[in-house]
């Protein structure tokens, strides 16, 4: 089996050192270098090109944003996230971010090393006895993601939202937008169906998730 290179990444000395020790025991592990903070991950896969970086994820710095660094980077370098987090949130994210593993540290040796050879070979690999939990929130995630499509505001219905921000009736709405008061009407019967609400108002609440800056520019034009 051909030798795999490692980088540890994790703000725990004696346990990067502990972690280091017991893969070296295998002879097709190899660690190559350690850090102590999110920065050192891109930092040892641009200098070194490890083909493996484990990396926990509480330590100083933001390790999602080196994640996906070091996967936009394409190096050849993959991310295996080796933490005590038990969140699936943190799993979620990690893995959107690039990683390709998700490793929990209460986990036998035997997973660890697993994890990596699996990872090597191109796949992805997620402590099992946390990954059905893994998987409801990836497909959470995922169920959210096709509301949020499905609830999308059209350029026109956003541009009329903004302006019933502002407390414009139709005719004004109209005017503005170079519509009739039917068209706008019309419009207003198509929102509240598509947002489930049953006045002007509740349109504004519920509109409000999809624009988030709708109420900021509403506030600061009446700062002007």
């Amino acid at each position: 089996m051909d030798v795999i290179t490692i980088g540890i990444v994790d703000d725990h000395p004696l346990l990067a050192e502990g972690i280091a020790a017991v893969l070296s025991r295998s002879s097709h592990l190899r660690v190559i270098s350690s850090g102590s903070k999110a920065a050192d991950i891109v930092e040892i896969a641009n200098r070194l090109r490890p083909n493996i970086i484990l990396a926990d994820l509480n330590m100083p710095g933001d390790v999602f944003e080196a994640i996906e660094t070091v996967r936009d980077q394409a190096l050849g370098t993959k991310v295996v996230v080796f933490t005590a987090s038990t969140s699936s949130d943190h799993a979620v994210r990690a893995l959107a971010a690039g990683a390709a593993g998700f490793v929990l540290k209460g986990s036998q040796v035997f997973e660890l090393i697993e994890a990596i050879e699996s990872v090597q070979r191109g796949e992805v690999f997620i402590t099992p006895y946390f990954a059905a939990k893994v998987i409801v929130a990836l497909q959470a995630k995922a169920s959210e993601k096709r509301a949020a499509q499905q609830l999308k505001l059209s350029v026109r219905e956003e541009q009329i939202v903004r302006l019933l921000l502002c407390g414009k009736p139709n005719r004004e709405i109209a005017a503005a937008l170079d519509l009739s008061e039917k068209t706008v009407k019309s419009y207003m019967s198509n929102l509240m169906a598509k947002l489930h609400v049953r006045n002007r108002l509740e349109v504004v609440i519920a509109a409000q998730k999809l624009i988030p800056d709708a109420l900021g520019s509403r506030q600061d034009r009446q700062m002007l």
